[in-house]
């Protein structure tokens, strides 16, 4: 039992990736999640225009899924100041077993991930959320961070599914026709892991004739995240939800491990036996 914790402190406190002056880890205190808050509320609440009625008092970016979330962050070594005011980039990171503690996961909302669970009894889930990056770092190395920590992270903890929401900006389906329309005829995921949005909020994405959708475009029309998530093998599931308070449009990602590509796997993970539990 002694082992068992020291591993997972050591797990806790490491860095899970470096490059140049970049490195990726877990928030190690509640003034380094305070600071990843504040870095989301300056990209979804002052950049992406997200409304503030339901957020408490501060530049803070918070909710009740905080606390039982992990959270990855990347800090650029360069910038002067305390560590916790190097922060650049984040992701927020929500076992099932912590989920389950909490009342539930925050997609839970808008699609029926319990359901997809319950599917799944031998799986163990993650869900990935509330990611973001400031502008001036938002290049590929930052990604690749990232990446990194979430490779080291599903390792560690044996996940066997990722998944989570992922956004389009503005509250328009029919804004984003010919991309959702791409990822309802090409991106779908197998009735295996098929999810859908809750009947209440469920809008189709299926806004376009196949042969009306130029696959080139939609492509190229997909936000960055969602590129991301395709390129490692993520699919997505059954409709879309308008999310009034982050003016986005939402799908949801799902990605079993077991499906992501080798290549990304030997590229993004060459290091991740270090943390395996």
């Amino acid at each position: 039992m002694a082992a068992s914790r020291s591993l997972e402190t050591d797990f806790a406190t490491a860095v899970l990736g470096r490059i140049g002056t970049l490195q990726v880890r877990l928030a190690r205190s509640e003034a380094e999640i305070a600071a990843a808050q504040e870095v989301r509320y300056r990209v979804f609440y002052d950049e992406l225009g997200a409304r503030r009625s339901s957020l408490p008092s501060g530049r803070r970016d918070a909710d009740r899924f905080d606390a039982a979330c992990d959270h990855l962050l990347v800090f650029d070594t360069a910038l002067a100041g305390p560590e916790h005011r190097r922060i650049v980039g984040t992701y927020r990171l929500l076992r099932q077993e912590k989920a389950f503690a909490a009342g539930g996961f925050y997609s839970d909302g808008e699609f029926e991930f319990g359901k997809l669970i319950a599917r799944h009894p031998g799986q163990r889930f993650l869900e990935l959320g509330r990611s973001c990056v400031l502008p001036e770092y938002r290049s590929k190395r930052t990604i690749e961070l990232l990446w990194q920590g979430i490779w080291a992270y599903i390792s560690h903890y044996r996940i066997g599914v990722m998944a989570g929401c992922a956004s389009f900006h503005g509250t328009v389906p029919a804004a984003h026709a010919e991309a959702l329309s791409y990822l309802a005829h090409y991106c779908r995921t197998s009735a295996e892991f098929d999810v859908r949005a809750v009947a209440e909020r469920y809008r189709s994405m299926d806004l376009m004739p196949t042969e009306a959708i130029n696959v080139r475009s939609a492509a190229m029309a997909l936000p960055p995240l969602i590129k991301g998530y395709l390129r490692v093998g993520a699919k997505v599931g059954d409709g879309c939800v308008v999310d009034h308070e982050f003016d986005t449009v939402d799908v949801f990602v799902v990605m079993p491990v077991r499906e992501i590509g080798q290549r990304y796997i030997s590229y993004y993970g060459g290091e991740t036996h270090r943390f395996a539990a």
